[in-house]
C-alpha cells in the first residue's frame, strides 16, 4: 500500500544559523541529539560573510586545526596569527569544550564543508517522500517545489523476525556474510539518483537542477531517501541502526551520507580517496595518488563548483577530510583501506587523516566510534566488507570486539608531523 508522509525537519535535520546563499539555499546541519549547555553560557562566533576565496586563506602545508572557528582561519580574521601558530594549535579563540563544539564548531564546520565542497544540502522539510514495497522492492517518489523525482531500492532480509539492523549500499557489495550475521542489505541504483557525471539526470536532479550541488551529496540524498521508505514500509527492519556504504566514488557518496543525517549510525567508506577519507594534503604517500587537482578536472560534478577554486591551491584549504570525518563525530565510522590501493592513498587516509579524526573522537569521549580496517589487496576488493564486518557487528548490533580498529597495521604509527595541532588540543575532563 502507498504510503505518502511528510518528514520534518526535527526527523532528520536541523538547519545551522541561517547564511543563505540565496532564497533556496540554506547551511543544513544534521540533527545533534547531543545534549548541549545554555545557549546564553555560549557565544558563537560569526561565521566569514562572504566565505572568501583560496587567496582569503592561509598557506597551510599540515591539516587545519578542527578546533579554530572558520573566521579566524582566514587572513582577515586571525587578527595577526601567524601560519606557524594556527597549525601549532595556538589559532584564537580555540574552542575547548564539547558544548562549545556542538553548539558553535560543529554546525560551522558542517556550513564550510557546504560552502567549499558538496554545496548546501536540499531543506528535507519541504520534501513529500511516497513509498510503496511490493515484495522486497521500495518504489520511492520524492516531490518538491512542484518538481518531483522518482527511483527504485531493494531489501534483502535475514531469516528470522527481526527487527533487523540493515547496511544500505550503492554499486554492490558482499552481502551474504552480512545476511548470515543477522544484517538486512538495501541496495538503489546511484545512477537513477544523479548521474555520474555533468548531465544531471536522475530523480535529484528533477527537483534540484538549478542547484550548485556536488553529485556525492545527491547520492547522499539517495540514502536519506531510502532510509525514509524503510522506515516507512519495511517493519523489519529496525531503522535506528543503520549502515552506509560504496567503494571508491560511491564511498565518498557514503561517507556524505553519514554527514548530512545524524539517523545513520555508521558510514563505512571503502577505497574512498580524495573528497572522502582521503587527504587533500600528503597525497603522494602512496607513492601515486588522486588529489583535488586531478579528482576536480576528471570528475569536476562530485563536488560544487567552489572546490575548483582550490585547483592549485590545496593548501589554502581551510579543511581536509578529517574535517569531513569530525563533523560526522560521535557517530561512527569505519574506513577499510587496502594497503596495495596506492590510487587511493590508502598510506594518507591510515596515517594522516585517521589518527587526526581520532583526536576530536577522542576529544568528545568517543574514541571506539572511529575505526580504521587495513588489509592486502587493492581497490574495491570484496574481502574489504569481511574486513570491516566484525566492526559492523559491534556498532549495529553489540558485539563485542575481537580486534583492534585502531591498529595501523603495515603502516607502523601516524605522521604526527601531519596535525601539529593535536599536541595542545582540548581534553574532556575526566
Amino acid at each position: 500500500m502507498k504510503q505518502a508522509f511528510l518528514l520534518s525537519a526535527l526527523a532528520a535535520f536541523a538547519l545551522a544559523a541561517p547564511r543563505p546563499q540565496d532564497e533556496t539555499e540554506e547551511p543544513a546541519t544534521p540533527e545533534t541529539p547531543e545534549p548541549e549547555s545554555p545557549t546564553s553560557d555560549i557565544q558563537c562566533a560569526a561565521v566569514p560573510s562572504p566565505w572568501p576565496s583560496y587567496q582569503g586563506y592561509p598557506v597551510q602545508s599540515s591539516l587545519p586545526d578542527p578546533f579554530v572557528p572558520p573566521i579566524y582561519m582566514t587572513i582577515d580574521g586571525s587578527d595577526g596569527t601567524s601560519t606557524a601558530d594556527l597549525m601549532a594549535g595556538k589559532g584564537k579563540n580555540r574552542i575547548s569544550t564539547p558544548e562549545e563544539w556542538y553548539q558553535c564548531q560543529k554546525p560551522q564546520l558542517m556550513e564550510m564543508l557546504q560552502e567549499y565542497q558538496f554545496g548546501y544540502y536540499p531543506d528535507h522539510s519541504e520534501e513529500t517522500v511516497e513509498a510503496t514495497r511490493t515484495g522486497n522492492n521500495l518504489a520511492i517518489s520524492v516531490t518538491a517545489g512542484g518538481k518531483t523525482g522518482s527511483f527504485a531500492a531493494t531489501v534483502q532480509l535475514p531469516s528470522g523476525t527481526g527487527p533487523f539492523p540493515v547496511v544500505i549500499a550503492i554499486g554492490g557489495m558482499k552481502n551474504q556474510p552480512y545476511l548470515q550475521a543477522g544484517i538486512a542489505v538495501a541496495e538503489f541504483n546511484y545512477m537513477a539518483v544523479a548521474a555520474d557525471s555533468n548531465a544531471k539526470s536522475g530523480a535529484f536532479w528533477q527537483i534540484y537542477g538549478d542547484r550548485d550541488i556536488g553529485v556525492l551529496t545527491a547520492w547522499a540524498w539517495g540514502f536519506h531517501r531510502v532510509l525514509d521508505a524503510i522506515n516507512q514500509t519495511v517493519s523489519e527492519i529496525d531503522a535506528t541502526r543503520v549502515g552506509v556504504t560504496g567503494c571508491s566514488r560511491l564511498g565518498k557518496g557514503a561517507l556524505a551520507a553519514s554527514l548530512f543525517d545524524e539517523r545513520i549510525t555508521l558510514s563505512m567508506p571503502m577505497s574512498s580517496g580524495v573528497q572522502g577519507f582521503g587527504p587533500y594534503r600528503y597525497f603522494t604517500l602512496s607513492g601515486q595518488g588522486e588529489n583535488l587537482d586531478n579528482s576536480k578536472q576528471g570528475a569536476g560534478w562530485w563536488s560544487n563548483s567552489r572546490l575548483g577554486e582550490f585547483v592549485g591551491h590545496h593548501e589554502n584549504l581551510p579543511f581536509d577530510a578529517h574535517t569531513i570525518a569530525a563533523a560526522i563525530a560521535p557517530r561512527a565510522i569505519v574506513a577499510d583501506q587496502g594497503v596495495g590501493d596506492q590510487f587511493v592513498n590508502s598510506k594518507g587516509s591510515s596515517t594522516v587523516i585517521y589518527p587526526a579524526a581520532q583526536v576530536v573522537y577522542d576529544f568528545l569521549g568517543a574514541s571506539d566510534k572511529l575505526a580504521i580496517a587495513i588489509r592486502q589487496g587493492g581497490h574495491c576488493d570484496m574481502s574489504g566488507y569481511d574486513n570491516v564486518l566484525p566492526y559492523v557487528r559491534h556498532i549495529l548490533q553489540d558485539e563485542p570486539l575481537t580486534r583492534d580498529y585502531h591498529d595501523l597495521g603495515s603502516y607502523g604509527s601516524a605522521l604526527a608531523e601531519a596535525f601539529p595541532w593535536s599536541a595542545t588540543a582540548p581534553k574532556v575532563a575526566a
